[in-house]
């Protein structure tokens, strides 16, 4: 017998695999293994024939043993784990373990064969494949949970709720995706995709949401995933404020993991850390922006978690990638549930927008449509020169305090609060310096430059949200998503955009409504054309689908597949385009290679002499004080040391500031290349509904990729598959054009390790 099909092997990794979930497999009291089940009796003598005895329902119970029994607290059953060799998918073994759960009274069931785990719960849903075995508090709190569950239905839809001390009316289509939900939970599907307009209040419906679920018995611990720190803030003050009889906290870099209901966490914080958490530890996974996290690593840290997904966008289906539909198990890629922007403006839920007209367009015809991926401080010398930038400053601001007291009657400075995107730090700055110009009385607090750099954003931020000053906001890939301020009255295009996911979320910063300052109208100073490239207008609202806007889905540059793209979705980044990054409010450019080494050697220096760096080299936990001290004096001038920089610098658009202190030291071990296929692999099965014989043939077909970098028909014709007769089995499992996919599927979402 080959040795690696030994039961054994098996045994050795499911015991490495139990402890890493928490367990003891040496301790009696937590772990039993070769149980012998049998009616109630000891099993029969050697080599006699197996009586067979029945569960009161029927099943038949062979005599034999349960593998592994997992106990509760009190020591009573609460999983079996079934152990096949490795050669055999564990699936199959179904039928064997359910008299063996059944007798003892295990509510749940494992089957693996140490490289493959499904979860069972026999008494709700089929097994399904799982990425870890679960703790024992996981177990516990699903049979607590199983108790206590009501109907959804049982816990009425609110008509209004409070927010930052206002009552709020739900409206019509955020209850509709409250049903719409409630009919996917009660249908037993576990994954979920809501499209939503920028400015409908996705967060509001998701917190209130999460609380129809803990008050229905279907949810105890949340994990709510974002991808921007803006995001992160936003998420966590809303779930304090709706939820507020529920623990909640934001899991940072570097800082230990606290027991508490609700989860924030930013995705590329979770890349790093999923492995700190057992599959079973959350019940609810919600992600917001999701078209933007389906690919490699991202997926894995997703979809690691066996919980209820739920997927957030404000992207129209038209571009968000099958991945996501994928992952979603959503069918015919449309969401679940979605609503127009179209209604939204017609419903008065949304403040439409008109654009500026008359004013000086910059991009003439030269600039060549397809640049997509353009190098920004390029492009800023190409087309902006000081009398131009001072030109739309000007423009701009004789415009909006014209026109401010027809779109908000009720706004009493003017002209309104007001948001410039530039293309660059550099870009931002010589603008905000000219709006400043433009009004001496203010002594330069009329605009400020809100980027990554600057060291009090998150006060600049509210204090333009919640003061007079500044009026003006200006920007650089901060503020185009996840920043929300209701009474912004004009947006600035000082910048070109290709991408049409970014242009209708950058719009979307005006459309929220103010009832309170009578806000009826916004008006954007497109001085990019932009919007004539999309085919954007206030009558014929672009949207990627219907109506207006011929923009096609955009087409990848240079034949690159959209995993490659891997900068969250956001096509006009840059970051691996340039050899350069920008750092200070004046953007200042410097070689990527200098800035890591300028990194290293300042994180080298201070190991010692600073008491938190000296905290991460010991491997210990920050506090979250530390955590944002660190976060603030690492951000100062000179090198502006701060995560947005370093993952540009880095090229890793997953890292976070505790992972490149330990990269500086030298103690981050990267993961090998087959531990990130072995990764990508597992987040890619458990996100596809594949039969057991169709997930084991894959796993035949990534280890061939593994050994040979890609895999291509070809390899089913050739040894070592071949003497497998690979090629007809594949064309029975999936199809001859199915097979296709499924190894284009391999070679760009597994194997690009």
């Amino acid at each position: 017998m080959n040795a690696q099909n030994k039961e054994t092997d098996a045994r050795i990794l499911i015991d490495d695999q139990l402890r890493a979930a928490g367990w003891n497999p040496a301790d009696k009291s937590q772990v039993l293994t070769e149980v012998k089940v049998a009616g109630g009796h000891a099993a029969a003598e050697p080599g006699a024939q197996p009586t067979f005895f029945s569960t009161s329902d029927g099943d038949a119970i062979p005599t034999g043993r349960a593998d592994y029994v997992l106990l509760d607290q009190r020591g009573r059953p609460l999983a079996i784990i079934e152990a096949k060799k490795q050669a055999i998918q564990p699936y199959t073994a179904k039928q064997q373990a359910l008299p063996y759960a059944k007798q003892i009274g295990a509510p749940f069931i494992f089957l693996t064969n140490g490289e493959l785990i499904y979860f069972w719960d026999y008494q709700n849903d089929d097994a399904r494949i799982v990425n870890s075995f679960f703790s024992r508090r996981d177990l516990e709190r699903l049979v607590h949970m199983r108790a206590e569950r009501k109907p959804l239905a049982t816990v009425p839809i609110p008509d209004t709720y409070l927010r930052q001390g206002e009552t709020r009316s739900l409206r019509p289509y955020q209850k509709e995706a409250m049903q719409a939900l409630d009919r996917t939970v009660e249908l037993g599907k576990r994954r979920f995709l809501i499209e939503l307009p920028t400015g409908c209040g996705k967060t509001d419906l998701i917190a209130l949401y999460l609380k129809r679920l803990v008050q229905a018995g279907q949810a105890e611990r949340v994990l709510f995933l974002v991808d921007r720190d803006q995001l992160a803030k936003q998420a966590i003050e809303a779930i304090q404020d709706l939820l507020p009889g529920y623990s909640s906290y934001w899991l940072k870099p570097g800082m230990v993991r606290q027991e508490k209901q609700v989860t924030v966490c930013l995705l590329q914080t979770m890349i790093g850390r999923y492995h700190e958490f057992t599959s079973g530890y959350f019940d609810v996974v919600v992600m917001d922006e999701c078209h933007r996290s389906i690919y490699g690593a991202w997926q894995a840290a997703l979809s690691h978690f066996d919980a209820l997904h739920i997927g957030l966008t404000a992207t129209p289906a038209i571009y968000i990638e099958r991945n996501t539909f994928q992952f979603y198990h959503c069918k015919d890629d449309t969401p679940d549930y979605s609503y127009p922007i179209q209604e939204a403006f017609k419903e008065g839920f949304l403040v439409p927008y008109k654009f500026a007209t008359g004013i000086t367009t910059l991009v003439s015809e030269g600039a060549k449509v397809d640049e997509e991926h353009y190098d920004p401080a390029e492009f800023e010398r190409k087309w902006t020169n000081e009398a131009s930038n001072r030109l739309m400053m000007e423009e701009f601001d004789r415009l909006a305090w014209q026109s401010y007291k027809e779109l908000a009657p009720g706004q009493k400075n003017g002209p309104g609060k007001s948001v410039v995107f530039a293309i660059t730090k550099h870009h931002a700055a010589r603008l905000a310096q000219y709006l400043n110009d433009l009004h001496p009385e203010h002594k330069g607090r009329y605009a400020e430059v809100i980027t990554s750099d600057v060291a009090n954003a998150d006060d600049l931020i509210r204090r333009f949200k919640q003061e007079d000053l500044p009026m003006v906001a200006v920007s650089v890939g901060m503020l185009d998503t996840g920043f929300d301020c209701r009474e912004v009255l004009h947006l600035v295009m000082c910048r070109r955009v290709r991408s049409p996911i970014l242009y209708q979320q950058m719009r979307g910063r005006g459309t929220r409504t103010a009832p309170h300052i009578g806000k009826e109208k916004f008006v954007i100073y497109d001085f990019f054309r932009n919007h004539e490239y999309f085919n954007d207008s206030d009558t014929d609202i672009f949207s990627g689908s219907g109506g207006g806007g011929y923009a096609p889905k955009p087409k990848q540059p240079g034949g690159k597949t959209p995993r490659e793209l891997i900068e969250l979705g956001l096509e006009d980044e840059w970051l691996d385009a340039v050899h350069y990054i920008e750092v200070g409010p004046d953007g200042e450019r410097v070689d990527k290679r200098d800035y890591v080494t300028d990194w290293e050697t300042t994180v080298q220096q201070e190991a010692e002499a600073d008491p938190i760096i000296a905290k991460v080299k010991a491997g210990d936990a920050l506090s979250e004080d530390e955590e944002a001290q660190l976060a603030q004096r690492l951000n100062q001038p000179q090198r502006y040391f701060n995560e947005d920089n370093l993952r540009r610098a880095y090229r890793n658009p997953g890292g976070n500031l505790v992972d490149f202190i330990r990269a500086a030291l030298g103690m981050l071990k990267i993961k090998s290349r087959e531990e990130r296929v072995e990764d990508n692999f597992r987040a890619w099965l458990v996100a596809k509904n594949l039969t057991p014989e169709q997930a084991q043939y894959l796993a035949l077909l990534k280890n061939r990729g593994l050994v040979k970098g890609k895999v291509s028909l070809d390899d089913l014709f050739a040894p070592p598959l071949s003497i497998l007769n690979a090629a007809n089995i594949g064309i029975e499992l999936f199809g001859e054009q199915g097979l296709r996919n499924v190894m284009d599927e391999i070679n760009q979402s597994v194997l690009v390790a």
